[in-house]
């Protein structure tokens, strides 16, 4: 953390308010937190140097000593003593310290609320929390959601350092085995089942899957997000299903049977004499099941009455007849 400009850091102007202040770490923190990043080992040390930005420029006595010597802010007193002031200049470029974590007030309580206090150190933790839960999408076909289906997960689980038992710290100091992280990511396999019946926007919850506890504090819960696929025949309504099926002219008018794709198989759909053009059809249990088991929706389907096309002529000869027999109405 040599050298660099905290105010760059967090994204701020110099006048920024402690408000402004909070907001942009919350912002960063959040983005580049580790447990969001795993194996990232830029998206980790920027966490780190957003940590320690924040950790001066919340303190408004830190921030203070900062404005006025730069980097070398540790040393305000000494210099102040040595009569040295007018000797230190800003010079964000080269120089630097080395900064250790301390009782720095409410920064520990900001980490605990975003992600149920990892990656703070002991003295920031009260007692234990419950680890932050995870949203992730995932993307459903009709059929699958007809059906009910299975998806494999990656998951990154965290493997505690033996020198820090997963604190990140030995005493007062970052654990030098695992360079402050508590541990390493393991990567495993997740099977997670799909129920039949799920909608666009349902919650799929995977119990302990989520983010790791702090102080003794569960884990938190993993959730997938459904986002139902369109389907290119049918379009769902709550359990319902609607599709169009194409009659030829001849059957709409004399009556017969047309065959119904269903997410289920192909049907027989039986069509009355002089069926209309858009008339719709209700199939009673051919829809989508219902979550939690609950009975199946309906299908709804509308006739399109197809037009024949490349007549012969003794099938225009008939049309011509048809038309001398029912002529048009004005």
């Amino acid at each position: 953390m040599a050298g660099k400009d905290y105010y760059q850091v967090l994204g701020i102007k110099r006048n920024a308010s402690d408000k402004e202040i909070k907001q942009a770490y919350r912002r960063l923190a959040r983005k580049h937190h580790p447990d969001l990043n795993p194996d990232d080992k830029a998206a980790e040390a920027k966490f780190k140097e957003i940590n320690a930005a924040y950790q001066v420029l919340s303190d408004p006595e830190k921030r203070k000593k900062y404005d006025q010597y730069g980097d070398q802010w540790e040393y305000a007193d000494q210099f102040a003593k040595a009569g040295g002031q007018q000797n230190v200049r800003w010079d964000f470029g080269q120089g630097g310290t080395t900064f250790e974590y301390g009782d720095i007030g409410d920064f520990g309580d900001i980490l605990s609320n975003l992600f149920g206090g990892a990656g703070a150190g002991p003295r920031m933790r009260r007692g234990p929390q419950r680890g932050q839960d995870i949203e992730s999408t995932v993307e459903v076909s009709l059929e699958e959601a007809f059906h009910g289906s299975t998806r494999v997960i990656q998951l990154q689980a965290m493997e505690p350092c033996a020198s820090c038992g997963g604190t990140g710290r030995v005493g007062n100091r970052r654990c030098t085995s695992c360079n402050g992280a508590g541990g390493k990511a393991i990567p495993r396999r997740l099977e997670v089942k799909i129920p039949a019946g799920v909608k666009d926007g349902s919650r799929i919850r995977i119990a302990g899957e989520g983010g790791p506890g702090a102080a003794g504090g569960g884990k938190g819960d993993l959730y997938l997000i459904v986002k139902l696929l369109p389907h290119k025949t049918f379009e769902r309504k709550g359990d319902d299903l609607y599709a169009e099926v194409s009659v030829p002219l001849t059957t709409a008018m004399l009556g017969g049977e047309v065959t119904l794709p269903t997410l289920n198989g192909k049907l027989s759909l039986k069509i009355p004499p002089e069926t209309q053009n858009g008339k719709v059809f209700r199939l009673a249990g051919k829809g989508m099941p219902g979550t939690g088991g609950k009975k199946y929706g309906n299908l709804f389907a509308k006739a399109r009455v197809v037009l024949p096309s490349k007549l012969t002529e003794e099938e225009r000869k008939l049309f011509e007849k048809l038309r001398s027999l029912r002529p048009a109405q004005s």
